[in-house]
């Protein structure tokens, strides 16, 4: 869905043409990710590509790992 939104769509990746997953954390606690997703929320655009470069040097695209995970879903409407 993300690769290939509806044109009309308002999602974020539609209006911000984000593509590629290139830094993730992962949780067992959902409060956990949140405190953590608003934390780097705040950071300024140089701490989180520093954070991103720490993990991902080259920025590759991560979500080719998981996408064998995910099922694939058909047009829900």
């Amino acid at each position: 869905m993300h690769r290939n939104p509806a044109a009309e769509s308002t999602a974020f990746a539609t209006v911000y043409h984000t593509v590629a997953l290139v830094y993730y954390e992962a949780f067992d606690c959902i409060d956990i990710a949140i405190a953590r997703e608003k934390q780097l929320k705040g950071w300024r655009r140089a701490k989180k590509n520093a954070l991103i470069s720490n993990m991902n040097s080259l920025w590759e695209d991560l979500s080719v790992k998981f996408e064998r995970a995910w099922p694939v879903v058909e047009n829900m409407e």
